[in-house]
């Protein structure tokens, strides 16, 4: 990897490059604005369409290299991340803000998603079909699509880019990486991996700089065959619009507003952990985030209590330092977001119980940092029950009961995933058959899940194929039936 004095390049056709822009941008530390992490390429149209290029000319020597050649490369680049691993998570706190504690627990998602992808080298099965005439085979198997465009997001910098780069690679397919313009110093690390692992020039591609031009490049290029995207709503919905005039394959993981029912049984102190972490781990910027908990009136009081308690001890400050339960924000535009949505909050009624406020003095001062933030009688059409903050911001609302609870879950645009609390396991299911969201979690929090589990959302938090597990090959493939007549003999067609 080329590095001048704090100048980062794109990786084109397994060279470092700069824009042919010829501009940059620069870069600080969330936690400490003084720290300057360095000036990286600000990419244009042009240098989209030479990564696409360069993806498209080696696409035909790797799709011819068997998949289980392929899961080597990955294997290779699973070891080396296990012996960078504490390196990654330092990168991650201090380009993103988030603790130590949680960049770790980022690079062993990605190391358990790496393992279990390249062990799908040699499981990319297909289906033996039986005929209804004799001496004939039908069979399945999936083909790679070509060029695929990712476009990742700053909260998670390395298991989401590895989580979509993983399948693509190990299917078959050529990849042009666009991450997020805030967080490129990990993606560069994991490239340089890919690099370093013995991946071909010109698989991997990765451009940084802005997602207008350079993603509407990526987007809108005939010779891209899919796109794979997390982010925001609204910017999947125009990337879902843009793509549809190509017919591209597209998969879009968008937002989410994550509710966590308590009911009546619930065992409170279990469902306080989970709700605190949920809601302020990460410093609440993920999308699996709980957002609102809708807990049944007879047992909100204590369930608050305990809560408020539990959040007063969190520490506040640089995700580096080994005491820290909460890092900052992610950036300057972050923090005003977060502190216009609790303005709002108050303007509408909500009732502030703690927090509210940016943080101030030495310690915090060069810094984009926010209190832990809750809010009481909140109602379900107010705008912190409805719209993402992507902060440490938790909406409490209440319910008379399990099914006015559901319901009140269930009352939001976004379907990603969801919690109940609950000793009942009557409740549970009635939960499980009735929540709106794509992945539901019984007495634990709404974060996360498993390499091997498929991850997605519905309603307006996920559009296409699912992400992770095995699922995750189907959308980087194609399926191809083929028929194989082995009679030796003409006969006539009996169906079209």
């Amino acid at each position: 990897m080329q590095k001048l004095e704090g100048v980062y390049y794109n990786f084109i056709g397994g060279d470092w490059i700069e824009a042919s822009t010829k501009k940059r941008y620069d870069l600080y530390n969330p936690a400490d604005t003084s720290q300057h992490l360095g000036s990286f390429q600000l990419s244009g149209a042009e240098d989209g369409r030479k990564a696409i290029e360069a993806a498209k000319m080696a696409f035909e020597s790797w799709r011819e290299m068997p998949s289980p050649k392929r899961a080597e490369v990955l294997f290779r680049a699973w070891e080396l991340m296990k012996e960078e691993a504490e390196e990654f998570a330092r990168i991650i706190t201090t380009e993103e803000g988030k603790t130590l504690a949680d960049s770790r627990g980022e690079v062993k998602r990605s190391l358990n998603v790496l393992e279990f992808t390249a062990g799908e080298g040699r499981r990319l099965l297909g289906d033996v079909i039986p005929s209804e005439l004799p001496k004939n085979l039908i069979f399945t198997y999936r083909r790679p699509l070509g060029v695929v465009a990712i476009i990742t997001p700053w909260n998670f910098p390395l298991s989401i880019p590895v989580w979509k780069i993983a399948p693509a690679l190990v299917s078959g397919n050529t990849v042009v990486f666009k991450p997020a313009t805030s967080t490129p110093l990990t993606a560069i690390k994991l490239v340089k991996l890919f690099e370093e692992a013995g991946l071909p020039k010109g698989i991997l591609n990765m451009v940084t700089g802005p997602g207008g031009t350079l993603g509407k490049e990526l987007i809108s290029s005939q010779d891209v065959k899919a796109v794979s995207f997390t982010g925001s709503t609204e910017t999947g919905r125009w990337i879902y619009e843009d793509a549809a005039k190509t017919l591209k394959k597209v998969q879009c993981e968008m937002g989410g507003k994550n509710a966590v029912i308590v009911d009546s049984s619930a065992d409170l102190d279990l469902a306080s952990d989970g709700i605190v972490q949920g809601a302020f781990g990460s410093t609440g910027q993920r999308c699996t985030a709980t957002s609102r908990v809708v807990v049944l009136k007879d047992v909100k009081k204590e369930l608050l209590e305990i809560v408020l308690e539990k959040t007063s001890k969190l520490r506040v400050g640089n995700g580096l330092m080994t005491d820290v339960d909460m890092g900052p924000l992610s950036s300057e535009d972050q923090l005003n977001k977060v502190l216009f949505h609790i303005e709002t909050a108050q303007a509408e009624g909500a009732k502030l119980l703690m927090g509210g406020k940016r943080l101030n003095g030495e310690a915090y001062d060069k810094g984009y940092f926010v209190q832990p933030t809750i809010f009481d009688d909140v109602k379900p059409n107010m705008k912190i029950a409805q719209q993402e903050i992507f902060g440490p911001v938790l909406a409490v609302l209440d319910a008379e009961s399990l099914e006015e609870a559901i319901k009140v879950a269930n009352h939001s645009m976004f379907g990603l995933s969801g919690s109940i609390y609950t000793s009942d396991i009557n409740n549970a299911m009635k939960y499980v058959e009735r929540a709106e969201a794509g992945m539901l979690h019984i007495n634990s929090p709404t974060l996360g899940g498993e390499a091997q589990a498929p991850f997605g959302g519905i309603k307006e938090s996920g559009l296409g194929q699912r992400e992770q597990g095995r699922r995750a090959i189907e959308f980087y493939t194609d399926e191809v039936v083929v028929y194989i007549d082995y009679t030796g003999r003409k006969r006539e067609a009996k169906f079209i």
